[in-house]
């Protein structure tokens, strides 16, 4: 056996290793738990929702946010224009609970390229309380929703975010999109938040007032191109952590295109790349396809059925993947490690497609990632 093969043989067990020590991670944070009871001292919240277009499920999305126990919160949804037909949807949620305090307000302040955190300045600046929950338009929240934020603050906390877990996918790109959401993604961040180097995802993020106003208010959120690496940066310059929930909260999917599934993961490994460019260098090394091309080559420089290596490491990789699913409660289908296989071989021409462009559209906007492109307008 060769140094090379001997050394492919090392790189391929590693990897193997990180991938099944995150499994384990995230299947320990990410089960199923009951209800989670409140604490003693239950803090007024404003959620902040930002609304744009009918997405799939968007009536069933903002109806949870009507539907929380809890004793105190107010709800104040952000559209930037008059005309976006998703304003009839939340006139009617507001309408048929009166004992909800909710209201809807119409603008747009642009204080960076962000569309999302420019619609987003006036629910910050409207909300009554001390804790302001920004939680996208198509994210389910369960009624202990604003409990299980709450749970995660601890006294090192500057933020607490939650990852989506995508759910109700129809068709084979919307189970694709499933196999990037969670056992990729989501298994991603959590072991990232066990190493200590959390980061905030922009699905939710709840923030006391005073340390984000402390580091500038929410026009600082515009300092980078996405909201929620602005925000990963301000919170670990105050010597402070980005916290997950136990658990992500799902984002009802509904059919997708293949041109869907790339251009949403094109955009966040470009906006990964720009925002935090070491940490986006190893995400090559995610997936199989580079441990299990390793595996082959070792065990052909060992004289070994390179197939049935690789095939017996493909089914320990996908076979943990789908326990992971399972535990958690995510969707999961028996053609899983088809999409799983699919997503893996994607990723390192993502990977090359972030470090090569820079443009994308989000919700008919333009925007760039390019180091000379505009991030802060003002009126």
């Amino acid at each position: 056996m060769t140094i090379l093969a001997i050394a492919a043989a090392l790189f391929s067990g590693i990897l193997l290793f990180l991938h099944l020590l995150s499994i384990a991670v995230a299947a320990r944070r990410c089960r199923p738990r009951p209800l989670a009871r409140p604490p003693r001292l239950l803090p007024a919240m404003t959620i902040v929702r930002p609304v744009c277009g009918l997405d799939n499920f968007l009536e069933e999305t903002l109806r949870t946010s009507f539907e929380l126990s809890y004793p105190q919160f107010e709800l104040i949804f952000c559209v930037a224009s008059a005309r976006d037909p998703a304003i009839g949807v939340v006139d009617r949620l507001i309408a048929s609970r009166p004992d909800i305090a909710a209201r809807l307000i119409i603008g747009d302040e642009r204080v960076s390229q962000n569309p999302k955190l420019n619609n987003c300045v006036k629910g910050w600046r409207a909300a009554r309380y001390e804790w302001v929950v920004f939680a996208d338009s198509n994210v389910l929240m369960p009624p202990d929703y604003l409990q299980r934020l709450l749970a995660a603050w601890q006294p090192d906390t500057g933020l607490v975010c939650s990852p989506p877990a995508g759910c109700r996918p129809v068709g084979f790109a919307a189970n694709l999109e499933c196999a990037f959401l969670n056992a990729y993604q989501a298994r991603a961040q959590y072991f990232a938040d066990w190493l200590g180097i959390g980061f905030a995802q922009g699905k939710t993020m709840m923030w006391r007032r005073a340390d984000l106003e402390a580091a500038g208010g929410i026009r600082a959120l515009g300092a980078e191109i996405a909201e929620d690496a602005a925000s990963t940066k301000i919170v670990r310059t105050a010597g402070l952590r980005v916290r997950l929930t136990d658990g992500p909260f799902g984002q009802p999917l509904g059919r997708r295109t293949l041109g869907d599934v790339w251009r949403r993961q094109t955009r966040w490994g470009r906006l990964r790349r720009a925002c935090f460019p070491l940490y986006f260098l190893p995400e090559i090394l995610g997936g199989a396809v580079l441990p299990l091309t390793a595996a082959g080559f070792a065990a052909h420089g060992a004289g070994i059925s390179p197939l049935s290596v690789v095939a017996g490491l493909a089914a320990l990789w996908y076979g943990a993947e789908m326990v992971l699913v399972r535990t958690s409660g995510w969707h999961l289908t028996a053609l899983y490690p088809l999409h799983a296989a699919i997503r893996d071989v994607l990723l390192p021409a993502l990977w090359v497609d972030a470090w090569v462009c820079t443009d994308f559209v989000w919700r008919g906007h333009q925007m760039s990632v390019a180091a000379d492109a505009p991030r802060a307008q003002t009126n």
